[in-house]
């Protein structure tokens, strides 16, 4: 899979690119990430890249012609022309620019955009490659999001100086999704805001699964040595060998931790009968309850 960065700053991306999974999925050549410096699309001796917003108002705006030109440069038509390509043709032909294929998805990073969530990453994870604008400023001018970009994308209820955090949250998230980046494939599935059981086939043969997928959920508590720390014991549950209980327990604490600290994620959790159960004695028994 491949990614496209362009931004204004594309020193920001080459520590943080270099450490851990990222570094070593590029090793593998299961990721390539490319960076592109915006002002290197320029034409004037000062390199500008933004310009005063029509209508007044505080702020700089990205301005359209750099942001064009880089994408062009880069192998990414608007997204009408690209569109038009795809339904004359399912098939990309030999002498048609593989970057143009209908695995590509251009984004734009702001404020203004869709929540990222692990569902969004698991579409992205699915494609050839993805292409991610950053803004900065007061943001980008509006016509290149119109023209170009297929998503806008937000990671939160918050503004950034720019979308280069952004860009790293999405590339991190997506990519540990594409098989063979993580060692263990069940650590992309057991895990907060991870399918639900029905949708996971990744147990080991002949070993009883001690977990439960989230299903929307976030994740359970997770302990190791010492069996002591501070004073606070480690649940005896989880000691005891018995996959059936601590699978239960697993599940009556991520239903715990999502009442206490995102309420919200409920209301569309795959949840069964017995989580409804569960779920209706730990309402009753209030919050701040630890056991």
């Amino acid at each position: 899979m491949r990614f496209d960065i362009v931004t204004i700053f594309p020193g920001f991306f080459e520590s943080v690119f270099a450490q851990g999974i990222v570094r070593r999925a590029q090793t593998e050549g299961l990721v390539e990430i490319r960076l592109h410096d915006l002002r290197d699309f320029t034409h004037d001796r000062h390199r500008t890249v933004d310009d005063r917003p029509f209508g007044g108002g505080e702020g700089m705006v990205l301005k359209p012609e750099p942001l064009a030109e880089a994408l062009e440069a880069i192998g990414v038509r608007p997204r009408a022309e690209r569109e038009s390509s795809e339904s004359a043709s399912q098939q990309v032909s030999e002498s048609a620019d593989p970057r143009d294929a209908a695995g590509t998805r251009v984004i734009l990073l702001s404020a203004q955009g869709r929540v990222f969530t692990q569902a969004v990453a698991r579409e992205l994870a699915a494609q050839e490659r993805v292409v991610l604008v950053c803004g900065r400023y007061e943001g980008v001018d509006e016509r290149i999001n119109e023209l170009y970009c297929d998503m806008e994308l937000s990671i939160g209820d918050y503004v950034l100086s720019g979308g280069e955090p952004a860009a790293v949250v999405v590339v991190d998230a997506t990519m540990r999704l594409i098989p063979g980046v993580l060692g263990n494939e069940a650590s992309g599935e057991f895990e907060s805001f991870g399918p639900a059981d029905a949708e996971i086939d990744v147990d080991v043969e002949g070993v009883p699964r001690s977990q439960h997928g989230a299903g929307g959920l976030l994740d359970y508590p997770h302990y190791t040595r010492p069996a002591e720390f501070g004073g606070l014991e480690t649940p005896q549950v989880l000691m005891n060998g018995d996959h059936a209980q601590i699978r239960r327990w697993r599940r009556e604490q991520q239903l715990k931790k999502t009442l206490e600290n995102r309420p919200d994620l409920l209301e569309r959790a795959a949840l069964s009968a017995e989580d409804r159960r569960m779920l209706e004695a730990l309402q009753e028994q209030g919050p701040g309850t630890r056991e």
